[in-house]
């Protein structure tokens, strides 16, 4: 007899806000970091331009086909939304097949939400989903 799959295996990433689990999702980007520079052409210097660092530009963090128990994703993006933004630390845990042990963090710094798309509604499930949240960050930082 086969054995039945369970559904939470395919929300691999686990997120933590603030040090609490908020959510599971199956899918995850935005993970990217980008060095922007400004050029400068030296007079007399003819077979290359300068590229000199400028600052670092973080991509926004999309999760998307998530999962919950608890209602805190949606209070918090419904605060951002009245204008009462509060920033906070999020990670994304990379959890093993049997989604027990984690393999690798990833903690966004100074988060918030800045777009929330819904679920398909369905009346057979008990649990909180949604299809995607965009958050703004300040920085990446990843541990093992």
């Amino acid at each position: 007899m086969p054995r039945n799959k369970s559904p939470y295996l395919s929300f691999r990433f686990r997120v933590e806000v603030d040090n609490t689990i908020v959510a599971n999702v199956s899918e995850v980007s935005g993970l990217q970091i980008e060095i922007e520079t400004e050029t400068y052409r030296e007079g007399g210097v003819n077979n290359f331009v300068h590229n000199f660092p400028k600052g670092v530009k973080y991509q926004p963090l999309i999760l998307k086909r998530g999962i919950t128990d608890l209602n805190d994703m949606w209070s918090w993006y419904k605060d951002v939304r009245t204008g009462k933004i509060t920033r906070k630390g999020v990670t994304v845990v990379l959890m093993d097949e049997s989604t027990k042990d984690e393999k690798w963090r990833w903690t966004f710094q100074g988060a918030y939400p800045i777009k929330w798309t819904g679920p398909e509604l369905k009346a057979n499930s008990s649990t909180i989903a949604f299809e995607s949240i965009e958050l703004v960050h300040q920085g990446i930082l990843d541990s093992q």
